[in-house]
């Protein structure tokens, strides 16, 4: 008989135990310390994560698994392989940049720093742990363990009504989805006998003819929790509200890190716990893909430049865009032959993930910095900033162009190809074509939006002589119009003429300049080797 007890492999699993570790000691230091020194946690959140990423060095030479089974075949519920590898690295990166970004905006917003930092900690925990578990039970655990920590961090401003709403809203659509996602793991499981991933797909090759039907339903409805977490189509209406209704920082955090969670959970329960059963989740995923990028994208569009949080809410949409794309490689990894082409196809949503998440997080930290001076955020507050910050126009406009896919973001068009290919070679034809429909349907507002940060400030191009006329015809207007005399000395602000006194730009902090500058060097990097993105693409990770 063997023994059921066995050791652990720590430095498998060290990147989510330390993060998780520096969670708990964030939360108690922030007992002891005062309030004037409550900044340290931030640094120390970072530092956590920034130690949490160089532990994923010692892994790159090969898998690693622990927590498996001592008899029968062999199955773990931990694996540190490339893919778990290298999705780690996008969500500690994510959660680092979001650490930059929210050192100032705790200050600015009054957010509890304890609470806020053990929650962001938390939830990175979570997010690490998903891509190398190996088990149904690990992976709702790892799901959860991500999601409610976010949902406490969407409702930190407290006071505010619209934070409220989007964390209530985001917290009511999860649990539902985490539901039915039960459900249909209680399914799986009544069909197979295993909760292991690769015990799974071997049960699934010659289950039952009476339980073939309870085995179909296990599998869909397993899909939802991880489609909610996509923000696809129709699981996708807490994003807007949740979006604008939470931090900036959490938001960027949600855009990418939350993504990165639920595609890693989709690819892993699809291609490696479901493979026999393509024929149900493959089309299931190609309909969600188009629908998810032609509403995104359609949405998109409908956002007024002056509507409050327009920015953000374009980001959003344009998130839920993004979504169908990545749907694209999962899609298709059904439709293969070989156990190869779907791995091809998974690198594909991979390589696209780590393009999108650079970007993305690049475009939030500077709606970040814009929503310094303009708490509103909408697109039209962005008119001018080249002129106001030249680097960070240029920033924006970079980030924007990559997520079109033009020049001189290589990098996103390299991504692009390589998802369209994707649904090609797995003969989906029709995904193709709304795909490219779709692309150039987003090219609309994300060139309008980076038109908007190089045209004149508003008052601008008004010679200085002509603008003291327009500038007194106005008063003479105003005071005619209220039957007032004239005041010496009064000067009222007139609306279009540029304000006298108007402030200079405020100084931007280091830790916001850091993010923004950070992620224009990865992705600038990622721009000149484009060749990374094939590699992904045609490399196995699985």
């Amino acid at each position: 008989m063997s023994s059921l007890v066995q050791s652990v492999d720590w430095l498998a699993i060290a990147p989510p135990v330390i993060t998780a570790v520096v969670a708990l000691a964030v939360l108690v230091a922030d007992l002891f310390l005062p309030e004037g020194k409550k900044g340290a946690l931030g640094w120390i959140a970072i530092g956590g994560l920034v130690l949490a990423g160089l532990s994923l060095l010692p892994l790159l030479d090969g898998d690693r698994s622990t927590f498996c089974l001592t008899s029968g075949a062999e199955a773990c519920s931990y694996t540190a392989d490339h893919f778990a590898l290298v999705i780690q690295f996008l969500v500690l990166g994510g959660a680092l940049l979001t650490a930059l970004l929210s050192i100032n905006s705790i200050v600015d917003l009054k957010l509890p720093a304890g609470e806020f930092w053990f929650l962001l900690l938390s939830s990175a925990a979570g997010a690490a742990l998903l891509p190398a578990a190996r088990d149904l039970a690990t992976l709702v655990i790892a799901l959860e363990v991500a999601s409610l920590p976010a949902f406490a961090l969407v409702g930190l401003k407290r006071g505010d009504r619209l934070s409220s709403e989007a964390a209530l809203k985001f917290f009511l659509s999860s649990v539902t989805a985490t539901a039915v996602m039960l459900l249909g793991v209680s399914f799986v499981y009544a069909a197979t006998g295993s909760l292991h991933l690769t015990r799974i797909a071997e049960g699934l090759t010659h289950v039952d003819p009476r339980l073939d039907t309870l085995a179909q339903a296990g599998v869909a409805l397993t899909l939802v929790g991880f489609a909610f977490k996509t923000a696809a189509v129709p699981f996708h209406f807490w994003v807007p509200d949740t979006y604008v209704g939470a931090p900036l920082p959490v938001a960027a955090y949600l855009s990418v890190v939350g993504k990165a969670v639920g595609f890693s959970g989709l690819i892993l329960v699809t291609v490696v716990a479901f493979p026999s059963y393509g024929r149900v989740w493959g089309p299931a995923l190609a309909v969600l893909a188009a629908l998810t990028m032609t509403a995104g994208n359609v949405a998109a569009l409908r956002q007024r430049p002056d509507r409050t949080h327009s920015a953000v809410r374009l980001l959003a949409w344009s998130s839920v865009a993004q979504a169908g794309y990545l749907l694209v490689p999962i899609a298709a990894a059904a439709y293969t032959d070989s156990d190869g082409g779907a791995a091809h196809a998974i690198g594909s949503t991979v390589a696209y993930a780590l393009m999108y998440a650079a970007v993305n997080l690049g475009a939030f930290a500077v709606a970040a910095l814009v929503a310094r001076t303009s708490p509103a955020n909408r697109v039209a507050d962005y008119r001018g900033l080249y002129a106001r910050r030249p680097l960070a126009a240029l920033a924006l406009g970079f980030f924007l162009l990559c997520l079109a896919g033009l020049p001189p973001g290589i990098i996103g068009l390299f991504a692009k190809v390589t998802v369209f290919s994707a649904a090609v070679n797995a003969g989906l034809g029709w995904l193709a074509a709304v795909m490219a429909v779709n692309v150039v349907i987003a090219l609309y507002y994300y060139l309008q939006w980076t038109a908007v940060l190089f045209r004149a400030p508003e008052g601008a191009a008004v010679p200085e002589g002509a603008a003291g006329s327009v500038r007194e015809a106005a008063h003479e207007s105003v005071r005619e119009s209220a039957h007032e005399p004239v005041r010496e000395g009064v000067h009222e602000p007139v609306p279009g003429a540029a304000q006298e006194h108007e402030p200079a730009n405020p100084k931007i902090p280091a830790t916001l300049t850091a993010a923004i500058g950070l992620a224009a060097v990865l992705g600038i990097a990622l721009s000149g080797a484009p060749q990374l993105v094939l590699r992904f693409a045609s490399g196995v990770l699985l």
